[in-house]
C-alpha cells in the first residue's frame, strides 16, 4: 500500500534539527577530512602558535601576519617608502651595469620624491632629499672601481682540445 503525497493542505512532516545533529556532522566530516589527510602537513603541527599569530593587544596582528607570509612590499605611505629606499639606492645601483640606467633610476627617484611632494593626501612629511645625479653616478664608478680591484683574478683559460679527429681518408 502506497501513501498518499501530502498536497498543500496536508502538511509534511518536519523532523526537528537538534543541535547534537549538527555537531556530529561536522565531526563525521573532520574525521573524513583526517582520514584523506588534508591536515598533515600544516604549519605549527604539534607546536604552539607564536605570540604573533595570538596577540590580543594588537589589532592587527592578522595583518602584520598576512604582510609577513606573503612579503607584501609597497604598502607603506609614500613617504616612508621612499626613506626606505633611499637607504637601499645605493646597493641598487650597484646591480646596475651601466652609468646610463644608473643615471635613468637616480631620475626616476628623484621624480618619486618631488610627486610625494607635490601630494595633498595626509600621512608623514617626505624629508628625504633629492639626489644629484652626477654626483650619485661619480660614486657608482667609484664604487665600481673599487669592487674590480678587489676582485680576484681569473686565470686565463686554456684552449681546450676538441674531442673529434679527423678521420684519415
Amino acid at each position: 500500500m502506497t501513501m498518499p503525497e501530502p498536497n498543500d493542505e496536508q502538511e509534511r512532516p518536519t523532523r526537528e534539527r537538534r543541535p547534537e545533529d549538527t555537531v556530529l556532522w561536522v565531526d563525521q566530516q573532520i574525521r573524513a577530512a583526517i582520514d584523506r589527510g588534508d591536515f598533515d602537513g600544516l604549519p605549527y603541527t604539534g607546536k604552539p602558535l607564536p605570540d604573533r599569530l595570538t596577540s590580543q593587544t594588537d589589532p592587527d596582528w592578522w595583518l602584520k601576519g598576512l604582510v609577513e607570509r606573503e612579503k607584501i612590499t609597497g604598502v607603506l605611505p609614500e613617504a616612508l617608502q621612499l626613506r626606505k629606499d633611499d637607504t637601499e639606492l645605493d646597493a641598487t645601483l650597484d646591480r646596475l651595469a651601466r652609468a646610463a640606467d644608473v643615471r635613468d633610476a637616480l631620475e626616476t627617484f628623484n621624480q618619486r620624491i618631488v610627486e610625494a611632494r607635490r601630494q595633498l593626501a595626509g600621512g608623514p612629511p617626505v624629508i628625504t632629499p633629492l639626489r644629484d645625479v652626477e654626483a650619485e653616478v661619480t660614486a657608482w664608478h667609484a664604487r665600481r672601481r673599487a669592487r674590480i680591484a678587489v676582485a680576484p683574478v681569473l686565470p686565463a683559460a686554456t684552449p681546450r682540445r676538441r674531442w673529434w679527429r679527423r678521420r684519415s681518408a
